[in-house]
């Protein structure tokens, strides 16, 4: 192994503000602590948290870098006090609390996953967060079942193409919202089985046609705002609202007389303050039900477009424009 650097390229935010105070800079590279693994980057994902981070929204949590960054693919180059899971060489994939938009990036030992057998390594830098993402709320919070429909807003993007699939894979039936034809033929050719343009179209009043009238058991919904009240409608009886981000705005006027005649659960979660161990526990989980998918194809990222670590400025400004479909990853 060669001599590691002592210090690296990565790219901070220099003040809160739009895509231009990303800036690269050389930082020394980190040191693992115990149970830490380095690793080489190769590939980091970009983020809707990552733009909350950087516009000064979404400050890390205590102790992570803060360098954006939650997920990344590389090899490992150095091991920290008491790692028995990983070795050097290791080619993994991990979900990272910051730190991801770097030449060198720390995770915990159990945070770091196999790359899967056909996955190149901007493929794999594309997954970590988006699978624990997916996994965590439309699985274990949303508890979906096969059989059931499940709607997701922002079918197009990263977490919504990887939603697609993944509820696809379990049995569920999927609906979309989009916002253009090209959004929309996108979702369909990875399976969804409805992509409703919501330019066009009342949601609300397709989701009810297209399940004749009962409503979805199950939404995962990063847009919050007017759609809180509109989820309340389109849910059936029983169903379940999964919350992931607010777009559309974190307040509204709901009425929650809906939540209560319908027996409605709406429920949210983050991801990065989450402890070490509850990331573990949702990396194992994934290691022995998502994985088998990659494995098999049925679960791949869908790229959009990959720009060099330097240019992490024009990979937000392209996330924001939100004309992307899928998936936009620094290449390191």
């Amino acid at each position: 192994m060669d001599k590691l650097p002592t210090h690296m390229t990565a790219v901070a935010i220099s003040k809160p503000g739009g895509p231009e105070v990303l800036i690269p800079e050389q930082r020394p590279v980190p040191a693992p602590g115990p149970h830490q693994v380095l690793i080489k980057v190769a590939a980091a994902g970009v983020n809707r948290p990552d733009v909350a981070q950087r516009s000064g929204s979404y400050p890390p949590p205590p102790g992570a870098s803060d360098l954006p960054g939650l997920e990344v693919s590389g090899e490992i180059v150095a091991l920290g006090e008491g790692v028995t899971t990983r070795k050097i060489g290791d080619q993994v994939m991990s979900l990272v609390a910051g730190g991801g938009y770097a030449e060198y990036c720390l995770t915990h030992e159990t945070h770091a996953m196999s790359v899967p057998k056909g996955f190149s390594m901007i493929e794999a830098g594309a997954i970590p967060e988006t699978l624990m993402t997916v996994w965590h709320n439309v699985f274990e919070r949303g508890g979906l079942k096969p059989g059931e429909t499940l709607l997701v807003h922002g079918g197009s993007s990263g977490i919504g193409t990887t939603a697609i699939q993944m509820a696809k894979a379990h049995g569920a039936k999927v609906f979309v919202t989009v916002g253009g034809q090209d959004k929309v033929d996108a979702c369909l050719k990875l399976g969804a089985d409805a992509a409703i343009n919501y330019k066009t179209e009342d949601f609300v009043a397709k989701t009810k046609e297209l399940t004749n009238g009962a409503g979805v058991n199950l939404i995962l919904d990063m847009v919050g705002g007017d759609y809180i009240d509109r989820n309340y409608d389109a849910a059936a009886v029983e169903g379940r609202i999964v919350q992931i981000a607010f777009l559309g705005g974190p307040k509204a006027s709901p009425n929650f007389a809906k939540l209560m005649v319908k027996r409605l659960h709406h429920t949210g979660s983050t991801l990065r303050p989450r402890s070490v161990e509850d990331k573990a526990a949702m990396v194992s989980a994934i290691e022995a039900k998502v994985l088998p998918w990659l494995a098999a194809g049925k679960v791949k990222p869908l790229m959009d477009s990959t720009f060099p670590l330097k240019d992490a400025a024009k990979a937000h400004a392209r996330m924001e424009s939100s004309q992307h479909i899928g998936k936009i990853v620094l290449v390191v």
